[in-house]
């Protein structure tokens, strides 16, 4: 055999092997963390069950968990894409708040010349509001993308931007008003199924797919995997980044409606524990805060766990500093298993490179 086919052949052949080692590897990170969150989610769902069985497992509490999910679930998976690119979005909560502002606004401001017309409105009101959450995010994107600004400090400054320009807005003051389809939906329920939390699972099916299935979700995974890699691979970054906060700023004015589906009222400081929460959901869902790895499954079993957490602490009366505390507590938790058995997988991954025997 000619030299340069050997060449040619070996490096073929390299090829494959690293692309099935890798294949294996990031197959196993998925369902490792998947399946780490069922374990929790399950060990949850029968603690709280044994302890309050009549409260726990009441059909409204099990209905409550359904409809309370949706809204912090589309959010972390927002924050999900924002992680897998290697960055971070604190402003996402800011912007579902804006979005709602947005829709409430627009609808008072409608009815109140012709009621009717507001209520025949419901679709593009919920267009705006998803429309100001895109622009939000395209904003980012520029800021991290274009103008390259650390992403932690351009979405902190964002953030309080869009804080500000609804407490200018509002008026410090809450907001009454929504379209009584948006009230009607966030009451609607499929087979006991509520309405909201099937959009929660639309919502992650399609990023799933996206994620997986696309050019961009696979350009999105190798930007924050590696980004040089990817400069080099004739990957744009800027355009990268741009596509990623402007469908995370998306998700974040669906979450918008959302709010206003469950509870027709919007305010500037809605929410504000959910920032911490929707990252301690992304990274418990198996989200790399290195960017180049997420699992929207885990997300969504994370979602529910900690819903499950809140519900069960609600039943058995304990605070909501003590379910602050869990949360911290199940965070770090996971974090030390993580930091105990991915050595071994890393090693396991040595050795399958290396053509050695596994155990």
């Amino acid at each position: 055999m000619p030299k340069n086919d050997l060449s040619t052949g070996l490096r073929d052949t390299n090829g494959r092997v690293d692309s099935l080692v890798r294949g294996m590897v990031e197959r196993a990170r998925d369902n490792r963390g998947v399946g780490r969150m069922v374990l929790v989610f399950v060990a949850s769902f029968t603690l709280f069950a044994a302890l309050n069985p009549r409260v726990f497992l009441g059909p409204i509490n099990l209905q409550n968990i359904m409809v309370s999910a949706p809204e912090v679930g589309v959010i972390a998976v927002a924050m999900t894409l924002a992680m897998l690119t290697g960055g971070i979005d604190l402003s996402l909560v800011s912007i579902a708040n804006l979005s709602a502002i947005t829709m409430s606004t627009m609808y008072t401001a409608l009815g109140a010349s012709s009621p009717g017309l507001a209520e025949s409105m419901a679709v593009p009101i919920l267009l705006a509001g998803i429309m100001v959450g895109v622009l939000c995010g395209l904003l980012n994107g520029v800021l991290i993308g274009v103008v390259g600004i650390t992403p932690i400090l351009a979405t902190l400054g964002t953030m309080q931007i869009l804080n500000g320009l609804a407490i200018v807005w509002t008026g410090g003051s809450t907001l009454y008003g929504a379209p009584s389809g948006f009230v009607t939906f966030g009451k609607t329920a499929v087979a006991t199924i509520p309405m909201l939390f099937i959009v929660f699972l639309a919502v992650a099916i399609s990023i799933a797919i996206m994620i997986n299935r696309t050019a961009l979700g696979r350009k999105m995974e190798l930007q924050g995997a590696n980004p040089v890699a990817a400069l080099f691979s004739g990957i744009r970054s800027a355009k990268v980044l741009l596509g990623s906060y402007a469908i995370g700023g998306g998700l974040a004015g669906l979450a918008g409606f959302l709010f206003l589906a469950r509870n027709p009222t919007a305010s500037a400081d809605y929410g504000t524990s959910y920032v911490l929460l929707v990252i301690v959901i992304a990274v418990l869902g198996g989200a790399n805060p290195n960017g180049g790895f997420a699992s929207v499954a885990g997300v969504v079993l994370a979602t529910l766990t900690l819903q499950v957490v809140s519900s069960g602490f609600t039943a058995l009366r304990l605070s909501t500093y003590q379910y602050a505390i869990a949360q911290g507590v199940i965070l770090i938790t996971v974090m030390i298993v993580d930091a105990i058995t991915w050595p071994k997988l890393r090693r396991g991954k040595k050795r399958i490179a290396s053509g050695a025997p596994t155990k």
